[in-house]
């Protein structure tokens, strides 16, 4: 149990940044800026050890390098640290959700529907129609989208909430 009693991670906030490994660091900034509407924040230097700083550190081959780092916000959050590696044994396919490791961002929006025109309008691979959910999620609506790197995004709208969240709140306006 963390400090006072309460079980987890001490001191445990929120969710500070997402890390994102791309082929082409010029082309993620593209997309992220000038399709996604990601503000560019900042680069950091280039990261490489002769020693095993990268494997002990990282859990990366030894002789990884990090060419170039590069830091983006998306509205008031999250802030997307992205990286351009070299490596020796670096894996060149993106994993599917599917895959051990798999995951995916997700981007709330107001307008699903106009969202996902617009990504269409700009190239982007937008995959099926928005789906409405059900369950403790009714209310919402979602569609994927792929960067053009193949990291899997998704588009996320609830404008009326959803319905575990309302639930929720209902409840504590009880005293529930």
């Amino acid at each position: 149990m963390a400090e006072g009693g309460a079980p987890g991670l001490p001191g445990l906030v929120g969710l500070d940044h997402i890390g994102l490994t791309v082929p082409d660091i010029d082309q993620a900034t593209e997309f992220l800026v000038d399709v996604l509407g990601c503000e560019y924040l900042y680069p950091l230097g280039a990261k490489s050890d002769d020693g095993d700083w990268m494997a002990t550190h990282l859990n990366v081959h030894p002789r990884a390098r990090v060419d170039k780092l590069r830091f983006f916000r998306c509205g008031n959050q999250p802030v997307f640290e992205v990286f351009e590696y070299e490596a020796p044994d670096q894996a060149q396919t993106p994993p599917r959700n599917s895959d051990v490791g798999g995951h995916h961002l997700a981007l709330y929006v107001e307008d699903i529907d106009a969202a996902a025109d617009y990504l269409r309008s700009r190239g982007v691979t937008v995959l099926g129609g928005p789906t409405a959910s059900d369950g403790p999620h009714a209310g919402q609506r979602w569609i994927y989208f792929l960067a053009p790197w193949g990291a899997q995004f998704e588009l996320v709208s609830y404008p009326h909430g959803r319905a575990w969240y309302l639930r929720e709140e209902q409840s504590q306006a009880v005293g529930g």
